[in-house]
């Protein structure tokens, strides 16, 4: 390995299961992919008698997807659309409390999008589950999370069972000092940490100090996340979920604030993106 201090933040969408849908199947990534693929389904949609969409993924993303979905089908007037969830046998959005999961569900009903719980495999007509039933889908969303890249298995970098690079506390490579990961990619040592978003943007600055002070050569501090996160979930028509540990609420109120975060966040990128053109 180099001397210098390398960054591992790649990551891939978890789809060995899914890939037998072929043009079927829409991935969330590469995101520009689904932004452009996304208006020709609702033209489709809009067009065609019972438009069948599944989204398999019971996490965060494939809940606000199935939600979002949902919402743009009645808003364009698709009306003979349908939105599946497909979610894994142990439910909707694991580790969140009780009370999300059990709001989220209701909102489910309430929208009219079938849930169902099994393992999800693609066919070339939708999708067979686990339990024996079978599920025809016009478009299938694979919203079933991200997975560190393939190649990682060929390094020399210490992993764990899922292919994650093995970090300390300065999120530094257990096997290779000069090796620095965060985000999905790689699994904390010292403590248990969920792979989330939020965790990789928080720890996104603290990785860059850590870099430079490592090219330095100036002492690294631990870093110690937050035991909690805010999580706030859209459920579509200006309506979310906020979720603080066991803590949860939701209405129109929690969307404005949502929807305020989201638009101060993407205006700062937005902001040095034009700045760096210039």
């Amino acid at each position: 390995m180099p001397s210098h201090s390398l960054v591992v933040s790649t990551q891939t969408s978890h789809l060995s299961l899914l890939q037998a849908a072929g043009e079927r199947l829409l991935p969330i990534k590469p995101l520009g992919i689904f932004v452009r693929r996304w208006p020709t389904i609702l033209k489709t949609a809009s067009q065609q008698d019972r438009y069948q969409l599944v989204v398999v993924g019971g996490g965060a993303a494939g809940v606000e997807l199935a939600f979002a979905a949902q919402h743009a089908f009645a808003t364009q007037q698709c009306q003979q659309a349908s939105v599946t969830l497909v979610a894994s046998e142990s439910g909707i959005l694991p580790g969140h409390a009780r009370g999300v999961r059990h709001c989220a569900r209701a909102l489910l009903e309430q929208r009219g999008i079938k849930l169902l719980q099994a393992q999800a495999v693609a066919t070339s007509e939708g999708i067979a589950l686990s339990n024996g039933r079978s599920l025809f889908a016009d478009c299938i969303i694979a919203a079933t999370g991200a997975r560190p890249p393939a190649w990682l298995r060929n390094s020399d970098l210490a992993l764990d069972e899922q292919g994650c690079v093995i970090v300390d506390a300065h999120h530094r490579s257990t096997s290779h000092p000069n090796v620095f990961a965060a985000g999905d990619v790689c699994t904390r040592s010292d403590i248990q940490l969920a792979h989330s978003g939020v965790h990789a943007v928080l720890a996104g600055p603290v990785l860059a100090h850590y870099l430079i002070a490592s090219i330095n050569g100036h002492t690294l501090e631990s870093y110690r996340p937050r035991k909690k996160s805010l999580y706030l979930l859209a459920t579509g028509p200006k309506h979310a979920i906020a979720s603080w540990g066991a803590f949860s609420a939701q209405g129109h109120w929690v969307w404005v604030w949502k929807n305020w975060i989201d638009r101060r966040f993407m205006h700062k990128y937005g902001t040095l993106n034009r700045g760096h053109k210039e």
